[in-house]
């Protein structure tokens, strides 16, 4: 009955919706934008838009569906809620982490997390962590977990050394 259910992401923004969902299509590769909707005269003592702004944009990143809403200023992101991005290399980590620290608060940056200038937050993991951290050699996994401690951006060599022991 439930079978094809589609779950999508909605992310609330304050006049930057199409701005956000624009920046995130050109740093995720097979991203696209597939509709934007627009405020009407209509309900307009209920959202106080300008008829003609930016309702909501629909848009894909690498085959996950987004909804970026313009709904006001009532509700803020924080880091409780994050997107992971898993990377195979540490040119991919490099890259992610690069563009969608530029603008972001430095501050939020730790253990591979990092918050875009949007208030976005992301988790730049390298795929090997995963590996390390489910590891049985539950010695060489403390290593590794301690070692992603005291990072920003994570370093795979870095991450692997400390698991090596």
């Amino acid at each position: 009955m439930f079978d094809n259910l589609q779950i999508t992401t909605c992310l609330w923004f304050d006049g930057q919706a199409e701005a956000a969902a624009n920046y995130y299509v050109s740093v995720f590769k097979n991203s696209t934008i597939t509709h934007i909707q627009r405020y009407t005269e209509s309900g307009r003592e209920f959202h106080g838009q300008e008829p003609g702004t930016v309702l909501v944009v629909e848009y894909n990143l690498n085959g996950h569906r987004f909804v970026n809403l313009n709904g006001g200023p009532q509700m803020k992101h924080t880091g409780a809620t994050s997107f992971m991005i898993m990377c195979d290399t540490q040119d991919e980590i490099d890259y992610y982490w690069d563009k969608l620290g530029d603008g972001g608060d430095e501050a939020s940056q730790q253990c591979g997390w990092v918050s875009d200038k949007f208030g976005i937050t992301w988790q730049v993991t390298p795929k090997a962590l995963l590996k390390m951290l489910a590891s049985e050699d539950k010695e060489a996994a403390g290593r590794a977990n301690l070692a992603m401690m005291h990072m920003k951006k994570l370093d795979i060599a870095g991450l692997q050394k400390a698991f090596d022991g």
